[in-house]
């Protein structure tokens, strides 16, 4: 089934191969290796933190515990050594969970410097990730699988509520992880090193040299026992192509070839389980008289609220497709059950394996997400057993291992059951399930809403790079562009023309009939008033329940405070003035809303559906229809109030910056002129008009009738 340059890159032969259940036994082996390096070591990941322990019980191998000091230490005793650590430059959304100093740790400040690099990639598309797990050593052994360098990972196969070893950045205990990875050697380890020094090469514009394989090295890990010899090994990617030009989807075939092969048995362990082409082809093989088991473990709970809302939703709408496809009782969707587990606190599923049949495996970086299958950077490798039982013993023995883990049994209770029960893992399943560590079934929350949601999974988990324009555009139906188009040039235009007055001022005799300083002075004096801020919010409040524009009292808000109080105040206000709107909404009813809406109560409603932050946020950000009147709405549709809120702060901080950014030019222009102040001013008012210019060509005008209705 495995075919370069369709569902692989490259078929390469490994001396040598091992699967690696749970982090604790991939650190110790990672560390091992390591400690050998003679020539190079690529290390490529999502997260990398320098301050964890591969070994928090204490590794005794002479070298410092701390993963950063250890990889300094080896550099600093090999003096032909040169490692490359190349990690995410993540978005602020992961800062809080990730180490701010890691490039200043093993950059400039490491001895000898030139010889251990670390770098951020951003060579990524707008919100893509480098999503790749992959360890070289000297281009002889490689570590491939699901498993980042990062806090919060390590974990044993007992996966006990609380471990002392198992602790988070802040060295707080961290939920329980399952994860694997695999390790091989020769010409597969290789292939893996030129995939490393392509990604190097890509994010810092320099060239790693290759590996000097004399004198021979062999860095495999000693207490790692070989579970095949001699075989081939396939290396599959995705990647965009945002560098190249030329996107990548070798594990989407992979996956898809897969599904359509097996015969008897799909096992997918996976973090995430919300791919459109994987449920598509999984629906499609459920339906049919000879359809295989289908066994699908992932994780019990999202990561917090947001995911829980999103991929959570996902997958709740892929799990209730394959139901109705499964007419012959073929499918399970299980979460590994560990007793004195609570919420959030469950076991965190984080491996991506595939085994089909006892005949092809997959382990890699890919989740059954959408995103892995175009989006983000990923890598996975295969073997296919073609009909050698030595390979098919191990493909069956790491699905059977997987299971005996979750399930709380020995590997050989598992094997033995399958086979008595005639290959059947589900009644295999069924069968071994008892009482404490088991698998249980889940059964996801669906929403009536959730169908009118999942347009915005092309903003949650995209396929492939999105342009920024299609994704406003999804949010805006066809009817809300000539409205949006006409309030964002009237926005405009009015600071536009505020800019002028204020420049009139200066230079005409406009300046001795009105005193605009002496009015900004005495506004500013008012504001150093106790009461000036209650009385600013109070205006705010009021406009909310009169529907007053809100640019309006921004603006005043900029004319009265300095910038910083007048950007916390606007904020405030904002969100006050839509929670008036919102409660007269929720109290009003929907048809007294529909009378007050008009025309625009469809199209707000439509993509308020869902009742979702970052709808609530697109609908700020990109109105189709007046501040008070989407807040209405919002209220009316019973919007839950800390999605409405948190969405409504989201998508209006921007619009606030830029009016009070403005408004402090106009001001300065009249109290403080100058050649600078008005050239600053000059600046912003040309930047309002670009922008306003691009907005009315993209959603005003025309337009809107050239583009087909089907895809509002």
């Amino acid at each position: 089934m495995l075919i370069a340059g369709r569902n692989c890159w490259r078929i390469e032969r490994a001396l040598r191969l091992a699967f690696l259940v749970d982090a604790a036994s991939y650190f110790a082996a990672l560390r091992a290796a390591i400690a050998q390096a003679k020539r190079s070591v690529f290390i490529v990941g999502w997260d990398f933190d320098s301050r964890i322990k591969l070994l928090p019980q204490g590794a005794n191998d002479g070298y410092p515990e701390p993963l950063g000091e250890f990889l300094k230490e080896v550099v600093k005793r090999e003096k032909q050594l040169h490692m490359y650590v190349l990690s995410w430059d993540f978005v602020m959304i992961f800062a809080k969970d990730r180490e701010w100093l890691p490039l200043y740790k093993l950059g400039w400040k490491t001895q000898p410097a030139p010889r251990l690099s670390f770098r951020l990639d951003a060579e990524h598309p707008f919100s893509g990730s480098h999503h790749q797990k992959i360890v070289v050593i000297d281009d002889a052994v490689a570590f491939v699988g699901g498993i980042d360098l990062t806090h919060g990972r390590w974990d044993m196969q007992e996966h006990v509520p609380v471990h002392p070893y198992r602790t988070d950045a802040k060295g707080l205990p961290s939920r329980p992880n399952h994860d694997v990875q695999a390790v091989v050697d020769g010409a597969a380890a290789a292939a893996l090193g030129e995939l490393c020094r392509d990604r190097w090469h890509r994010a810092t514009g320099r060239q790693a040299p290759a590996v000097d394989r004399a004198p021979r090295n062999d860095p495999w890990p000693r207490d790692v026992v070989p579970e095949l010899t001699d075989l081939d090994v396939a290396i599959a990617r995705t990647d965009p192509g945002y560098v190249t030009g030329s996107a990548v989807q070798e594990i989407r075939h992979l996956y898809t070839d897969a599904i359509a092969s097996a015969q008897r048995t799909l096992y997918l362990e996976n973090q995430y389980f919300s791919s459109s082409v994987v449920g598509a082809g999984l629906a499609a093989r459920l339906a049919e008289p000879t359809a295989p088991e289908v066994v699908v473990v992932s994780r019990m709970t999202e990561e917090g609220w947001l995911e829980e809302n999103t991929m959570g939703l996902l997958r709740a709408h892929l799990h209730r497709k394959l139901q109705h496809a499964d007419r012959h009782d073929r499918y399970r969707l299980l979460y590994p059950h560990v007793p004195g587990l609570q919420k959030p606190n469950l076991l965190n599923v984080h491996s991506k394996v595939l085994v089909m049949d006892d005949d092809l495996c997959s382990v890699g970086s890919a989740n059954f997400n959408n995103r892995s299958m175009g989006f983000d950077t990923e890598c996975n490798i295969a073997i296919e057993a073609r009909g050698e039982v030595r390979i098919q013993r191990v493909i069956a023995s790491l699905r059977n291992r997987l299971l005996a883990e979750h399930l709380g049994t020995a590997l050989e209770k598992v094997t033995d059951e399958i086979a008595r029960r005639d290959g059947s893992v589900l009644e295999t399943i069924e069968a071994l399930r008892h009482p404490g560590r088991t698998l249980e079934p889940i059964d996801p929350v669906l929403t009536g809403d959730v169908d009118r949601l999942l347009p915005a999974s092309a903003l949650v988990d995209p396929e492939r790079p999105v342009d920024l324009d299609e994704l406003v555009a999804g949010f805006v139906p066809i009817e809300g562009r000539e409205s949006m188009a006409n309030r964002v040039a009237r926005l405009t235009g009015g600071l536009i023309l505020l800019g002028v007055m204020a420049a009139a001022w200066r230079w005409t005799p406009l300046h001795d009939w009105l005193a605009l300083d002496t009015l900004l002075h005495t506004a500013h004096n008012s504001a150093a008033s106790p009461l000036a801020a209650l009385a600013m919010l109070a205006a705010f409040a009021a406009g909310g329940l009169l529907a007053a524009p809100l640019t309006l009292l921004i603006v005043v808000t900029g004319l009265v405070f300095d910038w910083l109080p007048a950007a916390l105040y606007a904020a405030c206000g904002a969100v006050l003035h839509a929670s008036v709107s919102y409660t007269a909404g929720r109290l009003l009813g929907r048809d007294a809303v529909r009378r007050l809406a008009g025309s625009r109560l469809n199209a707000i409603t439509r993509r308020l559906a869902g009742h979702g932050m970052l709808n609530v946020a697109a609908m700020r950000l990109v109105p189709i229809a007046s501040y008070s009147k989407t807040s209405l709405v919002s209220g009316a549709s019973h919007v839950k109030w800390r999605d409405f809120v948190l969405g409504t702060a989201l998508g209006i901080l921007p619009v606030i910056g830029l009016v009070l950014l403005f408004m402090n030019r106009v001001a300065a222009a009249v109290t403080d002129p100058g050649w600078v102040t008005y050239a600053a001013l000059a600046a912003v008012v040309a930047f309002n008009g670009a922008l306003g210019l691009h907005v009315w060509r993209r959603f005003g005008g025309d337009r809107p009738a050239s583009i087909d209705r089907r895809s509002a």
